[in-house]
Order: structure tokens, then C-alpha cells, then sequence
């Protein structure tokens, strides 16, 4: 199966030359240090950064420089820093192309639930609501069960919704799958020594096996 940093690697492959990308908090940051070589992106944090890079190597840190999750970051050469109200005018006005997310749900036509469990403290909802509303392109990049075992790919979301038929594609520990317009989770790529029969374990909603299946490489 992949682990978190397979998973963000996976989707970094997703980002094409010249594109503006926000990442969410979790897994999605760690797509920043994944961006293949030569393919020139410009990396956006709702709370006022273009242009961000990598995480820093330990000693280099600046807490002067953080990204949305309040972890510390790189800035590239060009690179811009301003208040997050011209940064949500940016994602509100769809200037980003392509937005990276975390999620604790997703259903099977496309509904994420990424922001709260009632009865649990929340500092909020951050940006998401306003991502998901705006983005044309979202991948969801989260693992498929939880700690007990069980799917968080749904037929619909038990939890509060952020967004309605907004995700596009979803990368987990099994795999990567699309949301069909009709509804369901197309598998279209499994993860090294992982089954389809254990794809179809840890998944509650519709699953669609693509005839073009395929292994990540």
C-alpha cells in the first residue's frame, strides 16, 4: 500500500507546467516536496503565499514562514506574500487551477466532508468551503479507512458536508480513483501488492472497476 508521502507523490503527478496550486492541510502539503523535475508550478496557501517550495530542511526553519497548517515553508525565487483576503479573492475568482485536499469522507458522487466531527472541538473551517465552492479540478488525497478498519469512501457522507459533487479524482493507500458523472468510485490504478478484492473490502459507496486498470509505478 502507499504511505502518505506515496500518496503525495502519486498526485504530484497530476500537476502540469504552469499550473497555480493550492494545498490543503495534511497529506496535500507534502506534494510540494514531490513536483517533478522541470514542471514549473506555482504552489498557493490561503493564508497569503504564491510561489511556495518545500518543506525546509531541520536548522533551516523560519516561523516567520508558514503554510495554512502552521507548518513552516520555503519560499522560491519570484515567490509573493500578502493577506489572506486578496488570497481568498484569488480563490474565489477561480484563479486557481487545481486544488489538493485532505478528507475524513468522500461520497461516491463527488460530496467531501473535510472539516468537522460533531462533538470535537474545531478551530474552524478554514478555507475549504471557500476552495471547493470556487475550484474546477479537486483531488482528494486521504486515507481510505480509518483506525478501526472502516471505509471513508461512502454512497453518502455521514459526517457535515464542505462541498457537494466537487471532487474529481481521490488518491488513497489503495489506489487512485475517478468520480464517475453518473456516480461511483472508478478505480483506475492500484497501489503495489494491494488486490481488487481489497479494494472492494475497504469501500462502502458504488465501485467501478476501470477495464484499463492498472498498477502505480
Amino acid at each position: 500500500m502507499l504511505d502518505k508521502n506515496g500518496i503525495a507523490k502519486r498526485i504530484a503527478r497530476e500537476v502540469k507546467d504552469g499550473m497555480y496550486v493550492n494545498l490543503g492541510i495534511g497529506i496535500p502539503t507534502l506534494v510540494a516536496n514531490y513536483i517533478p523535475e522541470g514542471v514549473n508550478v506555482v504552489l498557493q496557501s490561503e493564508n497569503g503565499i504564491l510561489g511556495m517550495g518545500p518543506f525546509p530542511f531541520e536548522g533551516e526553519e523560519d516561523a516567520d514562514l508558514i503554510n495554512a497548517g502552521k507548518q513552516t515553508v520555503t519560499l522560491l525565487p519570484g515567490s509573493s506574500v500578502f493577506d489572506s483576503a486578496t488570497s481568498f479573492g484569488m480563490i474565489r475568482a477561480q484563479r486557481v487551477n487545481l486544488t489538493i485536499l485532505g478528507a475524513m469522507e468522500v461520497s461516491e458522487n463527488g460530496d467531501i466532508a473535510n472539516w468537522k466531527i460533531p462533538g470535537k472541538m474545531v478551530k474552524g473551517m478554514g478555507g475549504a468551503m471557500d476552495l471547493v465552492a470556487s475550484a474546477k479540478n479537486i483531488i482528494v488525497a486521504m486515507q481510505q479507512v480509518n483506525k478501526a478498519g472502516e471505509s471513508k469512501l461512502l454512497s453518502k457522507c455521514d459526517l457535515p458536508l464542505t462541498g457537494v459533487n466537487c471532487v474529481k479524482k481521490i488518491v488513497t493507500e489503495f489506489g487512485v480513483y475517478n468520480i464517475l458523472p453518473e456516480g461511483g468510485f472508478e478505480l483506475i490504478e492500484l497501489a503495489p501488492e494491494v488486490t481488487v478484492e481489497q479494494v472492494k473490502a475497504a469501500t462502502r459507496g458504488k465501485l467501478v472497476i476501470s477495464e484499463k486498470l492498472i498498477t502505480i509505478v
